[in-house]
């Protein structure tokens, strides 16, 4: 049995110095060949007659650093911009929540108006119910909407009908 298990890792010794070399050898020639291929892009510049292939392989990974830097730097500025506009947005909400002490949250019934697009405009509305209240301003939290008729409609037996008209109600608004 322990010969058996020295075989065994005599064998996988051997195969990983085969994997290693054979990595070598491929990584070698994948250099060589963007070397080359690096060389025949750029027509415009002279070709380097004298150049080694170390220098043209160094060039190369000077070449390839140069763009790693240019790409880390800009990503930099890209969370230095991130960083602002979060602390920005954290300012705001700050802001919101400093407000909110002084809100109250107020019961009321007031018509809405109808805007000139036929939508009901209810921000007249809530601000009218908050300074009922004796608050500044508001914003509607909750409204509720009828379908008003005239008494005609009810007494021939009909529930609804093209002289019935939809108004809505601020129910309930928020007040500072």
């Amino acid at each position: 049995m322990g010969i058996k298990r020295a075989s065994t890792f005599h064998n996988i010794r051997g195969a990983a110095s085969f994997a290693l070399g054979f990595t070598f050898a491929v990584t070698f020639v994948l250099i060589s060949a963007l070397a080359a291929a690096q060389e025949q892009a750029a027509p415009g510049q002279k070709a380097r007659e004298n150049e080694s292939f170390m220098a043209t392989v160094g060039r190369w990974f000077e070449e390839q650093t140069a763009n790693a830097r240019k790409k880390v730097e800009s990503f930099g500025s890209a969370a230095s911009d991130a960083a602002k506009t979060t602390v920005e947005g954290a300012r705001d909400a700050a802001d919101a929540v400093a407000r909110i002490p002084t809100a109250r949250a107020v019961s009321g019934h007031e018509k809405c108006l109808m805007a000139p697009n036929g939508a009901p405009d209810c921000v007249s509305a809530a601000n009218t119910i908050c300074k009922a209240k004796g608050f500044g301003s508001g914003k509607s939290v909750d409204m509720t909407t009828s379908e008003v008729c005239p008494a005609k409609v009810y007494l021939s037996g009909r529930s609804t009908g093209p002289e019935c008209k939809t108004e809505t109600f601020v129910s309930r608004a928020l007040c500072q």
